[in-house]
C-alpha cells in the first residue's frame, strides 16, 4: 500500500473513531477491560507495560490501576533518550504524576532503575488504529512500537514479551498491507471477541 493510501486509512480510522457516539465508546471500554482483567496472559504476567489511552482509544489504565492488580508491576512507554524512535518503558504506580513528552503522550516521571527494555516484559498492551484478523496492526505512523519490537521479526521463536492490542470492533479492517518492517501482535482483544494471530 502506497504511503499516501495509508496516511488516508489512518485519517479514516481516527475520524471513524472520533465518531463513535460517547455511551457505545464507554460500553465498549467496558467489555474490553472486562475481556482484558480475565485474560490469561494479564493474569500470568508479572511486568505489565500498556499505555495512556487518548484521541478514542481504548484505554487500559483504569483496569491497571485497581487494587486487583496491584502485586503487578506496571510500565508506560518512554522515549529512548539514547535511540531516537525506540521506546524505554518506565514503572508507574496508580496516582503517580505523569508529564507529557515532546509529542504531548504522558510519560512517568520518575525513571533511574525504573526504566525497564521491551525484552524484559511479560505483556505490552499495544496501542492502534486499526487492525485485521491476523492481528496486523496499523498505528500512528510514527514505528515506535515497530522499531521496538523489531527483535520479534528478526526472532519469531521469541515469544515474550506478548504484544495485545485493545480495540473497538469498528477499527477492524478486511486486511492490511503488511510492510516487511510491522511487528504483528499476538492478539487483540475487541468488546465483541478476542482476535489471535
Amino acid at each position: 500500500m502506497p504511503m499516501s493510501d495509508q496516511q488516508a486509512l489512518r485519517r479514516r480510522l481516527k475520524q471513524l473513531r472520533r465518531a463513535i457516539d460517547p455511551q457505545t465508546a464507554a460500553h465498549n471500554q467496558q467489555q474490553v477491560l472486562e475481556r482484558l482483567r480475565r485474560h490469561p496472559w494479564l493474569l500470568r504476567a508479572r511486568r505489565v507495560a500498556a499505555y495512556v489511552g487518548n484521541q478514542g482509544e481504548i484505554d487500559p489504565i483504569p483496569l491497571l490501576g485497581t487494587p486487583e492488580l496491584r502485586e503487578k508491576k506496571l510500565y508506560l512507554p518512554v522515549l529512548h533518550p539514547f535511540r531516537p524512535g525506540r521506546l524505554w518503558f518506565g514503572r508507574w504506580r496508580a496516582g503517580e504524576r505523569l508529564a507529557p513528552n515532546r509529542y504531548g503522550i504522558p510519560e512517568p516521571v520518575r525513571r533511574g532503575q525504573q526504566l525497564r527494555t521491551a525484552r524484559s516484559l511479560d505483556l505490552v498492551i499495544v496501542p492502534l488504529l486499526g487492525f485485521d484478523q491476523r492481528c496486523h496492526r496499523l498505528g500512528m505512523g510514527g514505528g515506535f512500537y515497530d522499531r521496538t519490537f523489531a527483535f520479534r521479526n528478526r526472532h519469531p521463536q521469541i515469544r515474550r514479551p506478548r504484544l495485545l492490542g485493545l480495540a473497538h470492533s469498528e477499527q477492524m479492517i478486511d486486511e492490511l498491507d503488511r510492510q516487511p518492517w510491522d511487528v504483528q501482535l499476538d492478539a487483540v482483544i475487541t468488546p465483541a471477541t478476542v482476535y489471535y494471530r
